[in-house]
């Protein structure tokens, strides 16, 4: 079987609604996110220009948001950072 190139560019893409089911949010957030430019990479597509989002970059997207949250990476823990202590502190002390 041979592979459907427009059904794949079908599900390559995801219009508002369906991104928004995707990453579990409401499309007004990403409406208010697009208008922001903050959030996930989005376009216009056709004569009517629908913003779409791929679903690749999507997931690129989530990824970047997990690297970037302290709690998901142990590098950016506060927690687990060694104690530094001030310049100045023993010199007032």
């Amino acid at each position: 079987m041979t592979p459907n190139p427009i059904g794949a560019t079908r599900t390559a893409f995801l219009n508002v609604r369906g991104a928004a089911e995707y990453l579990g949010l409401s499309p007004r957030t990403l409406y208010v996110w697009r208008h922001r430019r903050h959030g996930p990479p989005s376009f216009r597509m056709g004569p009517r220009g629908r913003v779409m989002y791929r679903i690749e970059a999507l997931d690129a997207w989530i990824r970047e948001q997990e690297r970037v949250d302290s709690r998901c990476n142990p590098a950016l823990n506060p927690v687990s950072a060694t104690p530094r202590r001030r310049a100045d502190y023993a010199a007032t002390a």
